[in-house]
């Protein structure tokens, strides 16, 4: 796409800027999320999740617990046992098995 940016009002000028901005933005994002999308990917191929690879990234006050549990039909899905328990938690648990047999 080729502009002839020598026929612009300054005012044209400035639109087209601010439109190429938002597009350029538009497009990180999008990268972004195809590159993320990825990395989950792969994690869950492996039987992890991309916070216990990498972290939240919240800094020390928002520091997480590692997993304590992990669910044996999907394992990257965990639960470090605090808080509410998870519905995969609760089936396994409904299905015959003990807490204990869910752990890492």
């Amino acid at each position: 796409m080729a502009v002839n940016l020598e026929n612009l009002s300054s005012r044209e000028l400035e639109e087209l800027i601010v439109a190429a901005a938002e597009q350029k933005k538009k497009l990180q994002k999008q990268r972004l999320s195809e590159v993320r999308g990825k990395l989950i990917e792969m994690a869950r191929e492996e039987g992890y999740t991309i916070e216990e690879l990498f972290g939240t990234g919240r800094g020390k006050a928002g520091r997480t617990v590692a997993p304590k549990y992990r669910n044996p039909d999907d394992p990257a899905q965990t639960w470090t046992g605090r808080g509410k328990r998870p519905r995969w938690v609760q089936a396994q648990l409904d299905a015959g098995k003990s807490l204990e047999s869910l752990e890492i």
